[in-house]
């Protein structure tokens, strides 16, 4: 399945983009393991997190979908989770199978986690670690998935520095500190996103956080509550750049998660000259949401803050778009972890502008784009959900129609995305084939 789109006058609309993938995927594995009824609005039904629904299913926790996006989840209690009978499959979900590694590593049953072709080459030994230093085992296929965790119920908890900013294995070693008997503290190299500790604490666990080096006390207990989930700001974005992009679009995007740890996309596009507005800001339970405005705006290329990578991580295939449709050049480094997503998004990024005519140099962990006109043409997603998506943006302003191949992976985070791009005036639809 391939997108085709046709260069098209984006107006002004007024949308909402679906829930939060990071907020979704922990709403269902800490209500798993409280005590009580969780019960979830505004849940993201895409692909990735319902792997996650099925896999705790499959550890013996009744999960009810109530709603396209709501849940009713009865939480078993921290040692409630049972041994599933087969291989808990996470599909494309980096995030799910980095968490439930925390979850399982101090449970007193052995489960396997497995994945997609894509997940399955994904590297897993950033959390098998610090995990193995907790007292876990952990066996995997050199440092990649499958993993298989072998029962252990005596996790001690650890002091550990993260080698790199991550907020899945921040969030692994955290899970793992529940169960385990101590204090565990986990140090990270710049401020990653903390939905978990957020999450931790509205379910009664004492959260520690003090420059740096968050904390927990284990055997920890966990009290259900009511988990409202905002709208994604990594889906927003796609819409926020449609509309900076555009001749003249004023457009709402209503109810998105602002949680500091997550604005860095905001940061860099304001800094290349986007008139981006939160407007009626407020909480969501314990994520601050708000409405943002967007006109359209003439950006400017930027030397990109490292500062602010791991503020963005998810949304650098949207700023390479921004930077080949922006006036001069833009610089991107700090960024090597891209390299290791759901594809290489470094390489993926650069061969797709080139192809619509971008000149791009590619480095090890950044990239230099300078800014030019998208020529109309066919671009590779590499099974890659948010390179699909961002291409999509930059077929609306291309000079042609613009096919991009292997699009079936956006619904796992971004279900309804033609529709909405179609709301806002966008001339996009899927098709069986595109031209060569």
């Amino acid at each position: 399945m391939h997108y085709l789109i046709e260069p098209g006058a984006i107006g002004d609309a007024d949308v909402t983009v679906p829930g939060d993938k990071s907020v979704s995927h922990r709403a269902v594995m800490l209500g798993s393991i409280a005590d009580g009824v969780t019960e979830v609005r505004g849940f993201l039904a895409g692909e990735d997190c319902l792997s996650t629904i099925a896999a705790f299913r499959d550890l013996g926790v009744a999960i009810e979908r109530t709603g396209e996006t709501e849940l009713v989840i009865h939480g078993v209690g921290l040692r409630g989770l049972q041994a599933p009978e087969g291989d808990l499959d996470l599909g494309n979900s980096g995030t799910a199978m980095r968490l439930m590694a925390g979850v399982l590593a101090g449970q007193d049953f052995s489960a396997t986690l497995t994945g997609d072709e894509s997940l399955t080459g994904r590297p897993m030994q950033r959390i098998i670690t610090p995990l193995c230093r907790m007292g876990a085992v952990i066996e995997s296929r050199g440092g990649k998935p499958p993993l298989r965790i072998r029962g252990n119920t005596a996790l001690e908890g650890i002091d550990y520095t993260l080698p790199m900013a991550s907020a899945q294995v921040k969030s692994a070693v955290l899970l793992a500190g529940l169960y385990a008997r101590g204090r565990t503290t986990v140090t990270e190299p710049a401020v990653t996103r903390d939905h978990t500790e957020r999450m931790l604490r509205a379910m009664g666990v004492a959260v520690s956080s003090d420059d740096g080096r968050i904390g927990v006390e284990g055997p920890a207990t966990l009290r259900a509550c009511p988990v409202r989930v905002p709208a994604d700001l990594s889906s927003a974005a796609f819409v926020i750049l449609a509309a900076l992009l555009s001749d003249k679009a004023d457009i709402i995007i209503r109810d998105v998660g602002v949680n500091p740890t997550r604005t860095g996309v905001l940061d860099i596009l304001r800094a290349m000259g986007g008139d981006i507005r939160q407007e009626n800001a407020r909480d969501m339970g314990e994520e601050p949401v708000a409405d943002i405005r967007v006109r359209a705006s003439k950006l400017q290329g930027i030397d990109v803050d490292p500062a602010l990578v791991s503020l963005a991580i998810d949304e650098f295939p949207v700023l390479f778009v921004a930077a080949a449709a922006a006036i001069g050049e833009t610089r991107f480094t700090g960024i090597g972890e891209l390299r290791v997503k759901e594809s290489d998004r470094i390489a993926a990024m650069a061969a797709g502008l080139r192809a619509l005519g971008i000149r791009v140099e590619e480095f090890d962990d950044g990239a230099r784009v300078l800014g030019g006109r998208f020529a109309g043409g066919a671009v590779e997603s590499f099974g890659d959900h948010r390179i699909a998506m961002s291409f999509a943006i930059a077929g609306t302003v291309a000079t042609g129609p613009v096919t991009v191949r292997d699009v079936a992976a956006v619904e796992t985070s971004f279900p309804g995305f033609e529709a909405c791009l179609g709301g806002i005036g966008a001339d996009i639809r899927c098709v069986s084939e595109g031209p060569a």
